[in-house]
């Protein structure tokens, strides 16, 4: 395996998307992990051996809301950057707009996979957001 594959986190709760996605990422050139908790997805993002290229994060998880890890992301130095994109069937307009004010991309379910490798490789392309001034 190439130490210089990009590594990528999908946390979803839906088996069938990890199922769909992975080996299509994988296919790719992508390294991928799955995590279908907020308790997986914290753990995935301290294991300092695997260190993450992308976030791609469900808002609905059995416990908690992927917006919440998104604020901690945020919130914290060596998190600040990661490109997330939110993979979401919400269609509230305010967890939306928080979404995407927390620097996060959206794509909303269903989603083809050739327009998630498209944002996924145009975000990555991008380089880390520049840091928030607040």
């Amino acid at each position: 395996m190439s130490p210089h594959r990009r590594h990528l986190l999908v946390v979803d709760d839906e088996p069938h998307i990890g199922l769909l996605l992975r080996p299509h990422l994988e296919r790719l050139g992508y390294r991928v992990s799955l995590a279908r908790t907020l308790a997986d997805a914290r753990a995935a993002l301290q294991d300092r051996h695997a260190p993450l290229d992308a976030l791609l994060l469900d808002l609905h998880l059995p416990d908690g809301s992927g917006l919440d890890l998104l604020r901690e992301l945020r919130a914290a130095a060596a998190t600040r950057a990661l490109p997330v994109i939110v993979l979401t069937a919400e269609g509230d307009e305010r967890v939306l707009g928080e979404a995407e004010e927390l620097g996060a991309a959206l794509l909303t379910k269903p989603f083809s996979p050739s327009k998630l490798t498209a944002r996924i490789a145009a975000m990555l392309e991008q380089g880390p957001a520049p840091e928030d001034a607040r």
